[in-house]
């Protein structure tokens, strides 16, 4: 188990193109909430804080960013500021409209449905990739991954994965080892699509109904099961559209 723990995984975080080595110990102490990638220059640290609080609400969707007002609430010039914004564009979390400024995306069913049908096509084919891909030591990381979530969601009505490779979602985008593939899935909608997880889909009734999707999923992948993995992916992503969608009504 220790040599386990001191197995060393490769994350990347995005906006930073930074690679570090890190252990399934440091790991499990991300899952609780302990940083791992630092970042490298003042900038990056803001542009990471700024994209956490966006994803996880503390800046409200559809809120008007401020370049004074941020640049006060972070403690950093307004150009650095300014560059956050543009990199936010880029992660489809920050829109920019003429008389309007940079305002955070709303959370809508029209976008959800538009994002998460790509979502279900591209992570599906992601799913039957990292059944073919993946090496054993992938999915015994994987499997030990899913083994430190039960800790948290067995006592717990929310399913909270940190950004990167603490997220069971991103260990098989990386795990389909296709590059184009990955980049589609990381560098392009990961952070949206965490935001309407994180918002609207890590808490609820249905916290303990996704783990078991994804230990199924882990399971078909473990089997070289390729078809059965992206079959089980795809209807996992529906079944999360749905429950979000239902908490979207009005």
């Amino acid at each position: 188990m220790l040599e386990f723990m001191n197995r060393k995984v490769y994350i990347v975080d995005n906006g930073i193109s930074d690679v570090k080595a890190i252990t399934m110990t440091q790991l499990a102490k991300k899952s609780k909430g302990t940083p791992v990638v630092e970042a490298v220059t003042s900038a990056d640290k803001t542009f990471i804080t700024l994209r956490t609080d966006i994803v996880e609400g503390r800046i409200l969707a559809g809120a008007k960013l401020s370049e004074a007002e941020l640049s006060t609430k972070y403690g950093v010039s307004r150009a650095v500021i300014r560059e956050a914004i543009s990199r936010l564009m880029a992660c489809h979390l920050v829109e920019r409209k003429a008389n309007v400024g940079a305002r955070v995306v709303t959370l809508s069913p029209e976008g959800l449905i538009e994002l998460y049908q790509v979502r279900e096509s591209l992570e599906g084919m992601a799913a039957r990739l990292a059944a073919q891909n993946m090496t054993s030591e992938q999915i015994t990381d994987l499997q030990s991954l899913l083994d430190v979530h039960a800790q948290g969601v067995k006592d717990s009505q929310s399913y909270y994965q940190e950004a990167g490779d603490v997220d069971f979602h991103y260990r098989i985008i990386i795990g389909s080892h296709n590059s184009q593939l990955i980049t589609l899935l990381t560098e392009g909608i990961y952070h949206l699509v965490r935001m309407y997880r994180v918002q609207l889909g890590m808490a609820g009734p249905r916290v303990t109904t996704a783990f078991a999707e994804h230990q199924h999923i882990a399971q078909a992948i473990a089997n070289r099961d390729a078809e059965l993995a992206e079959i089980l992916m795809r209807r996992h992503i529906t079944y999360s559209r749905q429950n979000i969608e239902h908490k979207l009504k009005p």
